[in-house]
């Protein structure tokens, strides 16, 4: 009788150990969740529109600003000047051109070919007709005078952190060169790469845990996005225009990992966020199986318990 209940009970123990270990590697090869997931945020590089010395900083590395916000001042001078010769010129445009055209208003009122030639009132015509393009001009020139004089404040196009801060005053900034990056505070995300065999059980919209590698309190998301495409390493021209296939073996057969995108919607206080930082991604509502439920399965069968 000895004998007979250590055999029920060996048989039992590898019941439950063969169950519990199909349902743990279960979870681990189809359950959503991920340790290849990175923290990402959209960078503005912040470069000048004009070019020109560096008269004031208003800024320093790592600090937070507002979109709007005057990171640094270009010396003001030269396009001040530059405006003031523009009005100048446009003032003396708008006179001439007032003049002219009063010209040949009054030539148009008398008879052509007696009063006045019909060579003369052309001449008349075309010459309101060119001050008036130079007019046109004119304007233009003090426009874009004055907006190179309001481009010399260059001001933060998003909020976000100053980052890589690499100016100094009295040195030339050349326009379109960067000089700093903003990384935008509002853009923060994370990007994971799940395998393929779990790509099945995530869905756009569902709750996601996003562990940090410090150990920090969970974050939480929400998936926004699962990607259509990766590229094709086999996928590639040969020198003949045939396509390059890598050998395989079909007994070794790597799960390709596709890149979804999980919104932050909650950062616990305290917790800081950087671009670049790994981290862990669980997908809570996922339908792969959870650890355990083979087990319960036999519990209910031998001892009569409800299963879930």
């Amino acid at each position: 009788m000895l004998t007979i209940v250590r055999v029920l009970l060996t048989l039992i123990f590898l019941a439950v150990a063969g169950f519990l270990g199909y349902d743990m590697a279960n979870y681990y090869l189809y359950s959503p969740w991920t340790r290849d997931a990175r923290v990402r945020a959209d960078v503005a590089t912040v470069a000048p529109d004009i070019s020109g010395w560096v008269d004031d900083i208003r800024v320093r590395d790592n600090q937070f600003v507002h979109k709007g916000d005057v990171l640094f001042l270009i010396d003001q001078e030269r396009f001040r000047l530059a405006l003031a010769d523009a009005e100048a010129t446009l003032a003396a445009r708008h006179a001439q051109y007032l003049m002219l055209l009063e010209q040949y208003e009054r030539r148009s009122k008398l008879t052509p070919g007696y009063s006045v030639t019909v060579e003369t009132l052309d001449n008349a015509r075309r010459q309101s007709e060119t001050a008036a393009a130079n007019y046109q001009q004119a304007i233009a020139s003090r426009d874009t005078a004055a907006l190179n004089l309001k481009r010399t404040e260059v001001r933060a196009s998003v909020n976000g952190f100053i980052t890589n801060l690499n100016l100094a005053k009295g040195t030339y900034a050349s326009q379109g060169k960067p000089v700093m990056a903003l990384i935008d505070s509002d853009s923060y995300r994370v990007g994971a790469y799940f395998e393929e065999t779990k790509i099945p059980h995530i869905r756009p919209g569902a709750s996601a845990e996003i562990y940090l590698m410090d150990g920090s309190p969970a974050l939480q998301g929400t998936v926004s996005g699962i990607s259509m495409g990766i590229t094709d390493q086999d996928n590639k021209d040969g020198p003949e225009l045939l396509s390059s296939v890598n050998p395989s073996f079909t007994w070794v057969r790597l799960a390709q990992r596709i890149p979804v995108r999980i919104h932050i919607t909650h950062v616990p206080p305290g917790v800081l966020i950087s671009a670049g930082m790994t981290c862990t991604v669980v997908i809570k509502e996922g339908a792969a199986p959870a650890i355990g439920r083979g087990l319960k399965k036999i519990m209910a069968a031998i001892f009569g318990t409800p299963s879930s």
